[in-house]
């Protein structure tokens, strides 16, 4: 029940940020260094970078981003919008984007296989599965096959799957970032409207680097960080309960603090979590009481 509560209240803690950057706020200061920024940027926009466009009937879109790839970013993703759907128990509509195009992850992790349909406007029809609308590239190619394209091939398809979706009205679009500081990241930061990111990583020092580039980068391109999750935070044997930081301790709390970030909870390393994940089965659902629900621990 602790950890059932703890979880809750990091969602609401996330929730409590999306809602200030989507209103008037977000101007900023009125002080004349932001409005020299603000022009400079303007200028910047004006050479030729494409103008943001909201996708059509979505209302706020979350990406969920790491520098380090196998950090935990895609389930920590769903956790969130498992909460929205599940715990909550509120009538959210939410989708689920997964733009990892060589590695995509989501259709496994959401128990979800088959092509989509198209509609009568010829766009494709998302994937549905514990309430959540998914769409992957995982979607359009076999499951075995590489997807072997160069740069210009993958900006392309991140452009349809952005644009050429039928995502019915949405209240939450979350994007599952692929790992990294590239083209994908770019192109979705400046195609359309990001309401916030969310920066996923390990306490180990090697993932620590790459998270701040992606803090950093988000940064750069104007789309407000709300802050970073802690994964893999402490293993707990399952038989005596001792605690071992297998990747160091509370390394993404320093990284928060030279940030000016805050840390929005720690996921600890449990096997019950990876197994209901690799069987499409995530423990938000498929064990709601466990004590490992959440292992998401508020701040």
């Amino acid at each position: 029940l602790q950890n059932y509560r703890a979880l809750k209240c990091l969602f609401v803690i996330l929730l409590s940020k999306i809602a200030p950057v989507t209103g008037k706020t977000l101007t900023g200061s009125s002080s004349t260094n932001d409005e020299f920024l603000k022009e400079k940027r303007a200028q910047i926009m004006s050479r030729g970078l494409p103008k943001q466009k909201p996708i059509e009937g979505v209302k706020q879109v979350l990406v969920f981003a790491s520098g380090k790839g196998g950090v935990g970013k895609s389930t920590t993703a769903g956790k969130f919008l498992f909460a929205l759907t599940s715990i909550f128990i509120i009538t959210k509509a939410v989708g689920l984007l997964d733009a990892d195009v060589y590695g995509p992850s989501i259709p496994k992790m959401m128990n979800l296989k088959g092509n989509p349909e198209l509609s009568p406007k010829n766009l494709m029809r998302p994937l549905k599965n514990y309430g959540i609308a998914c769409m992957s590239m995982g979607f359009l190619v076999e499951e075995t096959a590489p997807v072997v394209w160069r740069g210009l091939m993958v900006m392309s398809a991140i452009e349809k799957l952005l644009r050429q979706v039928d995502w019915g009205q949405l209240d939450y679009l979350v994007i599952d970032m692929p790992p990294g500081t590239g083209d994908v990241q770019l192109s979705v930061s400046q195609n359309i409207p990001v309401t916030g990111a969310v920066i996923v990583s390990t306490p180990q020092d090697i993932a620590l680097l790459d998270a701040r580039k992606g803090a950093e980068m988000f940064r750069k391109v104007h789309v407000p960080v709300l802050g970073l999750v802690q994964n893999m935070s402490v293993f707990q044997c399952p038989k005596c309960k001792h605690e071992t930081h297998i990747f160091g301790a509370d390394g993404v709390r320093d990284l928060a603090k030279t940030l000016g970030l805050d840390v929005l909870g720690d996921i600890p390393l449990n096997v019950n979590i990876r197994e209901t994940c690799d069987a499409g089965q995530p423990i938000v659902i498929s064990q709601p009481q466990s004590d490992m629900v959440s292992l998401v621990l508020c701040t």
